[in-house]
């Protein structure tokens, strides 16, 4: 039984290798095609489909789109469910099933905080390099679109998408409202609320940012004291959530037969996922605490 698996996997991957190959080429081609002739002209605004909430996680984690890959996360995900199901029966099949989407689930929440987060900090450069450029006689738009061209990633290349509806002929207010709608973040939103309310009211736009700078850096002040007065919190939910993995560990090195025995029973097996289920619940209720604090 075995082998005949094996090779329809082999199969099944030589073909799935030889359809991405064609494919790569032919996107290839288009890409190309398509970069001449859309040089210098704005970007279309893309129609939402079934896998905008998908490709809006992945966009904004800095992942690129997923529907490019997207028949080679499932031949992948599918061989690997396969394996897990040769090798440890229905377990194994569960296991790969369900491990992979939420490993990546995780993986991209945490990318996407952290580029957040680094996006923040890099704000306040942005609005100080719109101020300088303010003083010297440009408008707001150049100004801002100017600042966005003199910093780093990641903030540059999420800003982009600013200057792409401005190519468009969408207004800068509106601009930096549809970004900070996507991101979801309340600096963002007080940047875009402060080019609304300047394009609409008018007013002293350099002592505007440079307030807006000023808030930005006091709500990250708070933020780092915050983190520091809660740390002996943060560390008491790593312990306790973490102690059942190490004790778990330190059974299976020491005296692997006294957990064995125990899933080897269908009571005791019982008992270990009732456990690994009250791990999980109250590893989630600590973790669901600490993102209140």
């Amino acid at each position: 039984m075995t082998g005949p698996m094996l090779l329809l996997f082999c199969l099944l991957l030589i073909g799935l290798s030889l359809w991405q190959f064609q494919h790569g080429l032919r996107k290839a081609q288009t890409d190309r095609v398509l970069e001449r002739l859309g040089d210098g002209q704005p970007e279309a605004r893309e129609e939402p489909t079934r896998w905008s909430g998908l490709e809006r996680m992945f966009l904004r984690a800095g992942l690129g789109k997923p529907t490019d890959r997207l028949g080679l996360w499932l031949s992948g995900w599918i061989v690997g469910a396969l394996f897990g199901y040769l090798i440890a029966d229905g377990l194994g099949l569960a296991v790969m099933v369900l491990g992979p989407p939420i490993l990546l689930r995780v993986y991209i929440s945490w990318r996407y905080q952290r580029r957040v987060q680094r996006m923040v900090e890099q704000l306040p450069q942005l609005l100080d390099h719109s101020v300088r450029s303010l003083k010297s006689g440009r408008t707001l738009a150049d100004a801002v679109l100017g600042g966005i061209e003199n910093i780093d990633n990641p903030l540059k290349e999420a800003m982009g998408r600013v200057q792409r509806n401005v190519r468009m002929g969408v207004s800068l207010p509106d601009s930096a409202s549809d970004f900070a709608e996507f991101y979801e973040q309340d600096e963002f939103r007080l940047f875009a609320l402060g080019l609304k309310v300047n394009h609409r009211y008018g007013g002293n736009a350099s002592e505007l940012l440079e307030n807006l700078i000023k808030m930005i850096r006091e709500r990250e002040q708070g933020a780092r004291q915050l983190k520091a007065m809660t740390g002996e919190t943060r560390m008491t939910a790593y312990l306790l959530g973490g102690l059942p993995v190490l004790l778990v560990s330190y059974f299976m090195l020491v005296n692997p037969g006294y957990l064995l025995t125990m899933w080897n029973d269908d009571t005791g097996r019982t008992l270990l996922f009732v456990a690994l289920a009250m791990d999980l619940t109250g590893t989630f209720a600590m973790w669901r605490m600490l993102r209140s604090v």
